[in-house]
């Protein structure tokens, strides 16, 4: 076999191999001579079928195989030799197309390297971490979010008129085209108006309308409606208002903690403190990854390769696109998206920055568990009330799935190295200040 460097410039490589006819014969024979013993032909005992008749039979097949694994095995003992790892899929192409059975293989091989990545001297690098603690007025905003949620309604006086927001209970029957359907009649039902949970400009009618009064309501149904018998179609809803009943926010007490499952509301309070620490813990942590990556984004500079630059581009394009234009995602023919000098520039940092903290943790051996991947899986997998082990199963057949998940959580991991060894100094500041430090950071990003 011979390999010949066909081009060397920068990151690009290009190499021709030649594997000979004398090559790929051995490699057939030794291939038909490990399968003989087990090959069963008609007119021959098992493990005595002649080489010629195999080679007649299975020669073809095995001869693609031994081709595959010749450009394999040259392919591996080149990156090993040579150090280089292509940045994307090599490209390998058989340049002679008229081959035929003992004539040599020709293959060009081309491919990025991925670059030398230099050194940082982590302990160099100073980062500022900010730290907030939950104050009374913190805790009291949020216990007053959870009364909120939990609130009650109350029968509003009598003669009242149901107000957005208020809760009716009502009797109702739906028509179509004078005839009722399936699934159009209820009795009791307590609606909140405004919750959007019928369909649209049904909940709108019944604001105004008081105990024991009747109405029409006149709606279309939606085009997509699930019910295919029902999209589309006008109907009436026959309704009546058994009782009008205004939202009343739950108090503030040990009653209120003891929904959600505290024993008391000291202890509420204690809980509601450590999750509001927990949520600032995160969004200092943001803060910090984001001036970490900053940093390293000046301290390191090497060549990218030009592959992965492109690809990125693309990605993002695409991604802002689709942000700015909703409707465009669900088109059949998606339009081609050019690529701009900002789309360029903001890949070759996410490409530098991906490539810097890789080699970071190749070196320094950090990986992702079995037991951090299954935990990240079983978390993705809680919104699918119903189909957990369906996604579980899929994500487990699915490597493209894995990688996607895994990238985070190895990212994090490296982050998580590198501020061990710098130098962070904790700074207490106020919510107002972090929430600040977040939105400057949603500004850069968009």
């Amino acid at each position: 076999m011979k390999v010949t460097e066909t081009l060397n410039e920068g990151l690009k490589r290009g190499y021709n191999i030649v594997v000979t006819a004398a090559e790929l014969e051995e490699k057939v024979n030794e291939k038909l001579l490990e399968a003989q013993p087990e090959v069963e032909m008609k007119g021959f005992r098992k493990g005595k079928v002649p080489m010629a008749l195999l080679k007649k039979q299975f020669g073809e097949r095995v001869m693609g195989e031994a081709m595959q694994e010749s450009i394999d095995g040259a392919m591996s003992k080149h990156f090993e030799e040579t150090g280089d790892r292509p940045a994307m899929q090599p490209e390998i192409k058989m340049t002679n197309e008229d081959w035929k059975p003992g004539d040599d293989v020709d293959v060009s091989v081309a491919y990025e390297a991925l670059p030398e990545i230099p050194d940082v001297d982590l302990k160099s690098i100073k980062l500022e971490k900010l730290v907030v603690k939950a104050e009374d007025k913190d805790i009291e905003e949020a216990l007053a979010n959870l009364a909120e949620n939990a609130q009650n309604f109350e029968d509003r006086k009598k003669g009242s008129k149901s107000k957005d927001g208020d809760q009716v209970t009502i009797d109702f029957l739906g028509k179509v085209d004078g005839e009722a359907f399936e699934g159009g009649a209820a009795e009791d039902y307590p609606l909140v108006l405004g919750s959007n949970s019928f369909i649209p400009g049904f909940e709108e009618q019944l604001v105004g309308l008081k105990v024991d009064e009747e109405a029409e309501v006149k709606v279309d149904f939606p085009a997509e409606y699930q019910a295919e018998h029902l999209a589309g179609k006008a109907a009436v809803f026959e309704c009546k208002i058994k009782a009008v009943k205004e939202p009343k926010a739950a108090e503030v007490n040990d009653e209120l903690a003891k929904q959600f499952g505290a024993d008391d509301l000291e202890a509420l309070k204690a809980q509601v403190a450590e999750r509001l620490e927990a949520e600032f813990g995160g969004a200092s942590r943001a803060v910090q990854k984001r001036k970490l990556l900053d940093e390293l984004d000046t301290l390191v500079k090497f060549e990218l390769p030009p592959s992965l630059v492109d690809a990125e581009a693309g990605q993002i394009a695409q991604q802002l696109y689709h942000e700015e234009n909703p409707e465009a995602a669900q088109a059949e023919e998606q339009p081609e998206i050019e690529t701009t000098d900002e789309h360029k520039g903001l890949a070759e940092r996410r490409v530098r920055l991906g490539l810097l903290l890789a080699e970071m943790g190749r070196k320094n051996e950090i990986e992702v568990s079995d037991a951090e991947m299954t935990q990240a899986i079983m978390n993705q997998a809680r919104q699918y009330p119903g189909q957990e082990r369906q996604f579980f199963e899929f994500v487990q057949q699915n490597q493209q799935m894995q990688q996607q998940m895994r990238a985070p959580i190895f990212e994090d991991k490296v982050v998580d190295y590198v501020f061990e060894l710098a130098e962070v100094k904790e700074k207490t500041v106020k919510k107002a200040d972090l929430e600040k430090a977040v939105e400057a950071l949603e500004e850069e990003a968009s």
